[in-house]
């Protein structure tokens, strides 16, 4: 069985917990197990009901008053009985911050190894992590018994593959004797003026556009689709768009509907941000850049032709 843990906060999923019962779900299908999934809180009545809707074969609410607030030491002691009592072969976390905090807590209280940050499993199974900022894969297979604590890595799986469904509620009382923590506001990231990780379209410009002075190509570009407009880290550090813009190893991980890479080779540290784009565009004048690799589509020529005229008739398209 496969144990998918969602995580919430004041009744508001967290969407990378939609992202992680996908890939519950995919897994569940390539190794031929049976997918449930587990929601802790004080009253998770409605999110259950919610959770009820895809396609699982059960749902789990472990409910309890120390659930109320997060604490590491309340959500161990809970899901280590849980774990206990309905055995699974595998357990699925979101890569948040919540989970690295607990998560280690748990996997020693298990006796077990916390496989942290998974882009993809295979039949093994066999877990793959990017090492060194995606410049190297690495296979890993856990040298201890079932269960097998693993939390995969945002966009690794698109939450808009999720099949819907029908599962029953089974209610779990988990028993927690004690918790020393005092709970304490949730995690936050520091302010960005733009989350490119809730843009449906994101147009992003890389070392191809030469000078700064030539961005307003690329940036009318972006507004003729409604796109948040994105770039490499070499764009960024040069100061020529603020480092919020930024995707990859080093910026940000995104999941768009469509994503225009122009004048992007394709380095390992950039795709690791954007591999989870439903379909790649690329325009770049090299027909062996690495980028071509991933496109779906891809466009072979010098990019101060192409946008410009890719920009008329898009506006066309829409007057």
């Amino acid at each position: 069985m496969i144990l998918v843990i969602m995580e919430q906060n004041a009744g508001a999923w967290h969407k990378m917990s939609w992202e992680t019962l996908a890939g519950g779900q995919q897994l569940g299908q390539t190794l031929g197990l049976p997918v449930t999934a587990a929601v802790l809180g004080s009253q998770t009545a409605t999110l259950a009901a919610e959770l009820a809707t895809k396609a699982l074969d059960k749902v789990y609410t472990v409910e309890h008053a120390l659930l109320e607030h997060y604490t590491a030491d309340g959500h161990t002691a809970a899901l280590a009985g849980l774990i206990a009592a309905t055995q699974p072969t595998l357990v699925l976390f979101p890569h948040t911050y919540q989970v690295r905090d607990f998560g280690p807590k748990l996997a020693t209280r298990l006796d077990r190894v916390l496989l942290s940050d998974v882009v993809r499993v295979s039949e093994g199974p066999t877990f793959v992590r990017q090492l060194f900022q995606g410049k190297l894969n690495a296979d890993l297979r856990p040298a201890t018994p079932a269960p097998h604590l693993v939390s995969l890595q945002a966009g690794a799986y698109r939450a808009d593959t999720l099949a819907a469904g029908s599962a029953p509620v089974e209610a779990f009382s988990p028993t927690i004797d004690a918790v020393r923590q005092q709970p304490e506001a949730p995690f936050r990231e520091s302010s960005r003026a733009v989350d490119l990780t809730a843009a449906d379209l994101i147009v992003s410009v890389g070392r191809g556009i030469k000078e700064q002075e030539n961005l307003p190509l690329v940036e009318d570009l972006a507004k003729a689709l409604g796109a948040e407009l994105a770039a490499s880290r070499p764009i960024c550090d040069s100061g020529w768009l603020p480092m919020e813009r930024q995707v990859g190893s080093s910026g940000q991980t995104v999941s768009p509907k469509v994503y225009l890479a122009v004048g992007i080779s394709g380095a390992i540290q950039h795709l690791v941000g954007m591999k989870g784009a439903k379909a790649i565009v690329a325009i770049n004048k090299d027909p062996h850049a690495p980028i071509f690799e991933v496109a779906d589509y891809g466009l072979v020529g010098d990019l101060f032709d192409i946008v410009p005229a890719l920009t008329e008739e898009i506006r066309k398209a829409k007057a």
